[in-house]
């Protein structure tokens, strides 16, 4: 009934459980289509953005270390260090002079390197006015104060002498002494004295405003010709919103941007643009702008070659170091290959005209030198002595200056750090350039392709494959291609392929698959499951479930191995119980039956064996269907000997005192029913061979069994373990053979013939599991095999004296002393050769 119901609801071709092919068809195509639409508009929203940007800066920290930063980039920073050197030594507070500056551009000037660009705003004057503002000030003091002094002498006569106006006093009045003051005749009430005094103040103060700090600086930029200043984009702080008209220096010459130019404005009505102080500007080789772009969130990743400023292409301070040491400032962009051509320079860019960075790791990795070093090096060669470095070592060099002290340099954080100073992006840039290597982003349509294949494969895979952990590993390997593909991409291609694209579509589609195959599948599957999960191991329900075909009538040949149980005097335990309990006897009977059988049952369960059926207390089973494995023999000998050894443990529990079973199993031992050592005594038997297996019966009852005659030699070894005094479990040579010599203790015993079955046989009893024999058993053995090949040489002195000394040894060993007696009576009566029929028993009972 059950499988005419199944069959009703499902149509089977080639033997695989689905809905109808056309239908499936179409539900995968649905599914597929749908999963597309859904991830698609995550995508185009840019829902998915903060998972990508996380996943891509996880590639850029694994892969940071494996390039080496570019040798032509050398980077000076104005560290703590050398502010507290300059503040020890040269009595420096913050900030420092404009000259510190003009004496390291002299340095790189004198090096010869290539260019130096500084990452820093000198948007303002100096506060240093001039060199000797600390002794004019002072000077301008004392002036003062000599002029308060005077002031106050002459205060009583004050109000009857004439004030003397600035321009009464003569033009050859004597020149100011060494104060500031100038000698004059006595002249009433010491007018004039005060008034000279007063015009030597005005003249220190106004000396102050020499700019003699910004001129060295400035001079010093001025010979080098190739320094590169910063330029600042901002709509909070921009001091003019037009690119100077008197300002020429090197900018980029585009063709091909019309399509892409807006990308590279800054879209803000109120920008304005930071310059230098109007002396820098005019004499530095190029203005390079250090205005940031970072993501949505707040990552910097990227930069902008140029930008587009009141219709001018000011390159950033990397492109404009490269302008200002030779480079031509025609560049093109490439629609097509969306890539700027620069000379023999590609500079790939995104969307928004950005340029994806590759990262080196952190600006340590360039070696950075210390601002108070290149001083003091400048001193010590000033000064004839041997300096820290030397200029020629930056030859040819592209140099960075920018502050490193805490709380003076700009934070940009990025893939890998969280403070890293702007400075670096520019260096990056740049070293990128210089390398080839800029990140590309992968073409959009290829992104979209993938998701889609990765969204059938899931589909399929998920959709009809019949096993679970089939489709979960397949979307796995998908899954591990995704990531493997990433991350060789950008590690080897300089390739941004999108990683949580095509793993959101895997992850959607394989749930989406696996909620409608619970929907419309997996209450079968659990039908299934819950009727034959006593009856059969999980590896043949997932088989039948896969292939209903198995539950229609009909079998098929198959090599395997067939186990037969039985209890030894099972119908006096039985008898026991009932006479014990009364009423309550089957109860009981039951109970310790469901004990045992549970128990085996597990066992040959776990071994990959099928449960064919309960007879009573006996249990036969198989192994090698409707799952074939070549180990069929092995398994079904490894659950004989777990079973034997569960039995003996099972002892414990059944002969409680206090338990039920205790009364009526200790009674029949003091009966020697049934032995005492194991109450429940199993005997086993195992044969292997070609035998049917299949659904037999009716459309409306079936059962899942085996047939054939190697299926019922193993039921004849069953009891022929009586008739040999075996410890239990007995195996054909049959399944000797397939086992090898290397997992199992036994020793041979004589060949038969059993009943109904006219063909020799030879008997092997199997002891143990080889790597759990102890020594004294496989000793034993060895003994045994030489000691029954006299036997059956009909050697029979030599044998008696070996079966003698192996039962000395073990008095347990009935089967040792079952051949003793043999022994004994051919001694007495030597058989025939008829009557020895080579060794050969022939058996007369079951």
């Amino acid at each position: 009934m059950y499988y005419k119901r199944y069959k009703e609801s499902t149509a089977l071709k080639g033997g695989v459980l689905n809905p109808t092919a056309n239908k499936k068809i179409l539900v995968a195509a649905l599914i597929v289509a749908l999963v597309f639409a859904v991830v698609g508009l995550l995508q185009f929203f840019h829902v998915l953005d903060p998972l990508e940007n996380k996943a891509y800066d996880y590639r850029v920290k694994l892969f940071a270390d494996s390039n080496k930063p570019s040798d032509d980039i050398v980077v000076i920073l104005l560290d703590q260090y050398s502010i507290e050197w300059a503040n020890r030594e040269r009595g420096w507070g913050w900030p420092w002079p404009r000259k510190a500056y003009g004496d390291i551009v002299d340095f790189m000037n004198q090096g010869a390197a290539k260019s130096m660009a500084f990452d820093v705003l000198f948007t303002e004057p100096s506060i240093y006015r001039s060199a000797d503002q600390d002794k004019i000030i002072d000077n301008a003091v004392r002036i003062m104060d000599e002029i308060r002094e005077s002031v106050s002498v002459l205060q009583p006569a004050a109000a009857s002498t004439p004030v003397v106006p600035p321009n009464a006093l003569p033009s050859n009045a004597p020149p100011p002494n060494e104060r500031g003051f100038r000698r004059q005749a006595p002249f009433p009430g010491g007018q004039r004295q005060i008034f000279a005094e007063y015009m030597a103040a005005i003249a220190a103060l106004q000396s102050l405003s020499e700019r003699s700090d910004d001129n060295a600086f400035v001079q010093a930029v001025k010979e080098y010709e190739r320094v590169v200043q910063a330029v600042f984009f901002n709509s909070d702080s921009g001091s003019t919103d037009t690119w100077l008209q008197d300002l020429h220096k090197p900018l980029f010459n585009l063709s091909g941007f019309d399509s892409i130019i807006n990308k590279f404005s800054l879209n803000d009505d109120r920008l304005g643009a930071l310059f230098p102080i109007p002396e820098l500007k005019a004499v530095s080789g190029a203005l390079g702008h250090v205005t940031s772009s970072k993501d949505n969130d707040e990552i910097h990743r990227r930069v902008k070659l140029f930008i587009n400023f009141d219709g001018k292409a000011v390159p950033g301070l990397s492109a404009a170091s490269l302008l200002v040491s030779g480079s031509d400032n025609n560049i093109q962009y490439n629609e097509k290959k969306r890539q700027i051509e620069w000379g023999d320079y590609v500079i790939p860019v995104d969307s928004e005209g950005r340029s994806i960075l590759r990262f080196r790791g952190s600006l340590n990795r360039y070696m950075p030198y210390s601002a108070a070093d290149i001083l003091r090096s400048l001193d010590a060669l000033r000064d004839g002595g041997e300096p820290i470095y030397f200029p020629h070592e930056f030859e040819g060099k592209y140099v960075f200056f920018g502050f490193y002290a805490p709380g003076l340099f700009d934070i940009c954080a990025n893939p890998l750090e969280s403070a890293y100073p702007g400075m670096g992006m520019h260096i990056t840039m740049l070293d990128n350039i210089l390398s080839g290597d800029l990140i590309r982003e992968s073409a959009k349509w290829v992104d979209w392709a993938v998701l889609f294949i990765v969204i059938l494969l899931t589909t399929v895979l998920a959709l009809f494959s019949d096993k679970l952990h089939f489709s979960i590993g397949g979307a796995a390997i998908i899954a591990a291609i995704i990531v493997a593909g990433a991350l060789i991409a950008y590690s080897s291609f300089c390739l941004w392929f999108p990683l949580v694209l095509p793993l959101a579509g895997l992850l959607v589609s394989f749930l989406t698959c696996y909620v409608y195959n619970y929907a419309t599948e997996g209450s079968q599957k659990r039908f299934i499951k819950s009727a034959f999960s006593q009856y059969l191991s999980p590896a043949v329900i997932e088989q039948i479930i896969a292939d209903p075909s198995n539950l229609e009538l009909g079998g098929k040949s198959l090599d395997m191995s067939a186990i037969f149980t039985d209890i030894q005097r099972f119908s006096s335990i039985s008898e026991g119980l009932q006479k014990a309990y009364g009423k309550d006897g089957p109860k009981e009977l039951v109970n310790l039956l469901n004990l045992y059988l549970t128990e085996m049952s597990d066992i040959v369960l776990a071994n990959e064996g099928t449960i064919d059926k309960f007879e009573g207390d006996a249990i036969i089973a198989f192994f090698g269907a409707p799952i074939p494995t070549a180990r069929h023999a092995a398994l079904a000998c490894r659950a004989a000997v777990q079973m034997k050894k569960a039995e003996a443990a099972m002892t414990g529990r059944i002969m409680d005192k206090q338990g039920r079973f205790y009364p009526v199993l200790n009674a029949l031992i003091e009966k020697k029913a049934v032995r005492a050592e194991q109450p429940l005594y199993t005997r086993i038997g195992i044969n292997s061979g070609e035998m049917v297996v299949g659904n037999m019966g009716t459309p409306s009852k079936m059962n899942y069994t085996i047939m054939g005659n190697a299926v019922n030699l193993a039921a004849r070894l069953e009891g022929v373990n009586k008739q040999y005094d075996t410890g239990g479990m007995l195996l054909s040579e049959y399944t000797r053979d397939k086992i090898g010599d290397d997992e199992f203790a036994l020793r041979p015993l004589s060949r038969v013939r059993v009943v109904g079955i006219s063909t020799p046989v030879r008997l092997y009893e199997l002891l143990d599991l080889r790597e759990s024999a102890s020594a004294g058993l496989l000793e034993m053995i060895k003994d045994w095999e030489a000691v029954f090949k006299a036997y059956e040489g009909r050697n029979f002195p030599k044998a008696l004296e070996g079966f003698n000394e192996i039962y000395r040894k073990n008095s347990n060993d009935l089967a040792a002393l079952l051949y003793i007696k043999r022994c004994e009576e051919y001694l007495k009566t030597p058989p025939s050769d008829e009557e020895w029929d080579d060794g050969v028993d022939n058996l007369t009972s079951k």
